[in-house]
């Protein structure tokens, strides 16, 4: 993705983070004008957490302790690497973790950092992930005054039961007050996430939960069934027989639920597991979707730029260490041909808008493009893929095999 620069091991590390055997090797990137590219988004990762929900394998933590340290971190890594873009910023997204639990200076701090080393677009959409324990009047008024226009809230459930075996930090009640919090303070713009397909949560439960956010008038929903990951306190516990296994057959019935209950309420399907009201649709997700280049600044944060991507290490002192002497530890990966393809096959299937012949044939050439268009008529002929002039869609029914589909289109 990135255009060939000179990577460089750090001095001293004692410990090396778990990540794939092809991409063990810890580097350096150091960043020169001549090898800045055009990219739309910078993401910020803040990993710390007030607990650890029992089904999150995110990297955070629950030691609070190096939250300055972290936040002086980020910010130098913002200044190292403000040479990597030449273009105006349009999206800033702070997520974890848990952003909203730093103080609203500390947010404050690392958005000066931005302005004063990037071109930030003044009308750029500047997202927060929040929970809604963190949401008050004051904290609402004044990441509004600092920037803040858009909130992606971890509200999982409107259900105390559920909220408890998830081991959320807030409460049923907070759930619902943090919504009208942030309108008093003039937000009108954020989205909620709700899992579903959990063992404890019944199909009436989930559709209950949806249509609570619909009677709020949430304008944006992200939507996750739940998956067990390895590692996780979720994943030990079904392992004990302590909670039930994940039943697909009622997550399947439930997805269903949420896509008749967001048709009906006019809410916009653009990707599998997200939904707006129209012009409410994540700007800067969507850019993830659509293959635009962005910057990931903190520890395990992700970049991508075009035929290459790279993640900072997995490792809050690790990282915080590594910044201090003046070092960027990341590891990264080359993206072949064929890796493009699938990853836009896999993105494409996966939003409304589909594969689309035009797009294959300028970037893959006709060749794949015929392969695409032959290995995809099954799934048409079945009604899962709907088949036009512009290229391939999923019909209602195939969005319940979106992932699979697209495995088997990939080129291997």
């Amino acid at each position: 993705m990135r255009l060939p620069v000179q990577m460089i091991c750090p001095k001293k590390k004692n410990k090396r983070e778990e990540q794939p055997k092809k991409y063990r090797t810890l580097h350096l990137y150091k960043s020169t004008p001549e090898h800045a590219l055009l990219m739309a988004g910078i993401y910020i990762h803040i990993p710390f957490c007030r607990k650890a929900c029992h089904y999150c394998n995110f990297h955070f933590s629950t030691r609070l302790d190096e939250l300055d340290e972290m936040v002086d971190a980020i910010c130098t890594e913002l200044h190292m690497r403000s040479s990597e873009l030449e273009t105006s910023i349009e999206t800033i997204y702070f997520g974890g973790g848990t952003p909203s639990l730093l103080n609203p200076s500390s947010i404050e701090q690392i958005l000066n950092t931005l302005h004063r080393n990037f071109s930030v677009h003044q009308e750029a959409e500047l997202t927060l992930e929040a929970n809604p324990d963190d949401i008050n009047a004051d904290s609402s008024r004044q990441w509004k005054s600092m920037g803040i226009n858009r909130f992606s809230i971890g509200v999982q459930s409107f259900l105390s039961k559920h909220l408890e075996w998830m081991n959320r930090a807030h409460t049923a009640e907070q759930s619902l007050r943090c919504i009208s919090t942030i309108r008093e303070a003039g937000f009108e713009n954020f989205s909620i996430d709700l899992i579903y397909g959990s063992p404890s949560q019944t199909v009436e439960e989930w559709v209950a939960d949806l249509n609570t956010a619909i009677e709020l008038e949430v304008p944006h929903l992200s939507c996750y069934a739940l998956t067990v990951e390895e590692k996780t306190a979720l994943h030990k516990m079904i392992g004990l027989g302590k909670i039930p296994p994940v039943q697909t057959e009622l997550q399947a019935i439930c997805f269903e639920a949420l896509m008749h209950l967001a048709a009906e309420h006019g809410y916009h399907h653009y990707e599998i597991s997200n939904l707006a009201k129209p012009g409410k649709e994540s700007r800067h997700n969507s850019s993830y979707w659509e293959g635009v280049p962005y910057l990931g600044c903190g520890p395990a944060a992700h970049s991508y730029e075009g035929n290459r991507r790279s993640w900072n290490i997995s490792s809050n002192r690790g990282y915080i260490q590594s910044i201090q002497e003046g070092e960027l530890p990341c590891e990264w990966e080359q993206l072949s041909e064929n890796d493009m393809l699938n990853e836009y096959v896999m993105t494409a299937l996966r939003r409304f808008i589909g594969i689309q012949r035009n797009v294959l044939e300028e970037k893959w050439g006709e060749q794949s493009l015929r392969r695409i268009e032959k290995e995809i008529q099954p799934f048409v002929e079945q009604g899962q893929v709907i088949a036009s002039a512009s290229g391939w869609q999923l019909s209602t029914s195939g969005k319940f095999f979106a992932d699979g589909i697209a495995a088997t289109l990939f080129t291997l």
